[in-house]
């Protein structure tokens, strides 16, 4: 599966692995930056491009990194058709790709050892959406107001 990678420099050393390990299990990492480290860069230039990737090739998915990680998943939720969880644990992480069918996952490199983080990366990418009705209405939801900016029927 192609995964497209953005982070900034907070997450630079941690995207370095995440780019080591999903090579590993055979997926093809797509890094779209930053190509080395620089302690001023900012997030969006990255994130959002990254974002853009994986909106546009629906079967790939995306890993947004940075300090904590938030801004790096707000960044990549202003794109039409992203749903980038923040992920602090593998429940969560898998919990987001069952039930929001996120396509993209952000990680804390400050928050988390090299382990944990690829072990919450792993179980994203292992999880899959369940398709369940209501998951499925709940999305829809969201992508009827993202394309059209009506909100849902109380």
């Amino acid at each position: 599966m192609r995964v497209h990678l953005g982070s900034d420099h907070a997450g630079f050393e941690l995207k370095e692995a995440v780019v080591r390990r999903l090579t590993e299990l055979g997926h093809e990492p797509v890094d779209h930056g930053p190509a080395e480290y620089d302690a001023l860069d900012d997030y969006p230039t990255y994130c959002l491009r990254a974002a853009e990737a994986t909106a546009a090739e629906p079967d790939s998915l995306g890993v947004v990194i940075g300090g904590s990680g938030n801004g790096e998943a707000i960044s990549a939720n202003k794109v039409t058709g992203i749903r980038c969880a923040l992920a602090w644990s593998t429940e969560i992480a898998q919990l987001s790709r069952e039930h929001n069918d996120a396509n993209i996952v952000s990680l804390g490199a400050r928050m988390h050892d090299e382990a944990t983080a690829l072990s919450i990366l792993e179980t994203f990418l292992e999880a899959a959406f369940s398709g369940d009705d209501r998951h499925s209405k709940r999305i829809a939801m969201m992508s009827d107001y993202e394309r059209t900016g009506t909100l849902p029927p109380l």
